[in-house]
């Protein structure tokens, strides 16, 4: 294996053995910037505990934005011949590792023609998305990579929105032989409303559809009161904003079980994203898949990721791109072929190289 394949395996490997579960960052963010340092780029911690680095000078700016935390859950880290098992290996420290192990490999040409600007963000696996916040208020780059699993040969265009709607119920206890409901029922009757309304909005396939999922559901007594909470998770199509479901959930329950009983909040709103699959980016990231022996696949997520959250502010050319099974994410079998990861470094070598060598396009 060549030097510098190994020397990206070994960066991939460090990550991954350090725990970083959202808003427990730094240990790694300390180690990656520390890489980045040693190998060329102007490193450091954010105020938002984000690992940065910068290579390049020239006028075009790309921006290399994966994350660095992880859902919780122990998987022992280690690597069984090519591959590598550990949390956070597929979503999202493999595809951030490629970013940085690719930028470090650039010529000189490449860092002539443009500047590279890796950002490993912190929560990103949190409602708070912290890390890519805080990046917006950087100057709006030219394109944008975002690190997730697509497969080294896949290409991510677009992810689904999100909302989450909580209801609790609260009613004074009466006897079980007794006439009306119990506020378990009225928060059974709410997920029943909800559940109903996102399967009458249709839509043509997975990510055209809006899907409810129960998150959490509770229920108890103290002998004078019952209240029963749940949470309903909606993945929503570009066609539904957060605002218009939550909208339409409020109008749902406004009755349930009578004026004033039922207290609903509503979070993470995320609106959804799609791309054009046709621009400077992806036909660099296209002929690079194929010169390493693979067939460029586009794909669209019914999940939720920071390109959601970067969108809008920058309405760039932006593909999410990274080796790994995203079937894998957040399952106690999480793993990573390194050779998968090897051959993801070099499409995105190559890619940036050529990107780099072209005038800036919008």
């Amino acid at each position: 294996m060549p030097d510098r394949a190994g020397s990206a395996r070994t960066l991939v490997a460090g990550a991954v053995s350090i725990p970083s579960p959202s808003g427990e960052e730094a240990e790694v963010a300390a180690f990656l910037t520390g890489w980045m340092a040693a190998h060329g780029f102007e490193a450091h911690v954010d105020a938002a505990g984000n690992a940065v680095g910068e290579r390049g000078e020239g006028p075009l700016t790309v921006m290399l934005l994966g994350h660095i935390d992880t859902v919780p859950g122990d998987i022992p880290v280690r690597v069984e011949g090519d591959v590598l098992h550990g949390r956070g290996s597929v979503d999202a420290k493999g595809s951030f590792c490629a970013f940085v192990a690719a930028v470090a490999a650039l010529p000189q040409e490449a860092l002539a023609g443009a500047r590279f600007v890796c950002v490993g963000a912190t929560e990103e696996e949190a409602p708070s998305s912290r890390g890519a916040r805080h990046v917006l208020g950087r100057d709006r780059p030219d394109l944008v990579l975002i690190g997730e699993p697509s497969g080294w040969a896949g290409l991510t265009l677009g992810y689904k929105g999100r909302l989450v709607v909580r209801v609790r119920v609260r009613k004074d206890n009466f006897h079980t032989a007794g006439e009306g409901t119990s506020a378990a029922d009225d928060l059974t009757e709410a997920w029943f409303r909800v559940r109903g309304w996102a399967a009458g909005e249709g839509g043509e396939g997975v990510f055209d559809a809006v899907q409810a999922t129960i998150q959490d559901l509770r229920a108890g007594s103290d002998g004078l009161a019952q209240v029963a909470e749940g949470t309903f998770g909606l993945r929503l199509p570009p066609r539904v904003s957060p605002g218009a479901a939550e909208e339409a959930i409020r109008g749902l329950l406004v009755d349930l079980p009578g004026p004033g009983s039922a207290t609903l909040t509503f979070t993470g709103h995320e609106p959804a994203v799609r791309h054009p699959r046709d621009n400077a980016l992806t036909r660099a990231l296209r002929v690079a898949i194929r010169a390493q022996g693979g067939t460029p696949v586009f794909k669209v997520k019914t999940g939720t990721s920071d390109m959601n959250v970067v969108a809008r502010a920058w309405p760039v050319p932006t593909v999410a791109y990274g080796p790994g099974d995203s079937a894998l994410d957040h399952t106690p079998h999480e793993h990573l072929d390194l050779r998968e990861y090897d051959r993801a470094v070099a499409v995105l070598t190559q890619a940036l190289t050529r990107l780099a060598a072209g005038p800036p396009r919008p």
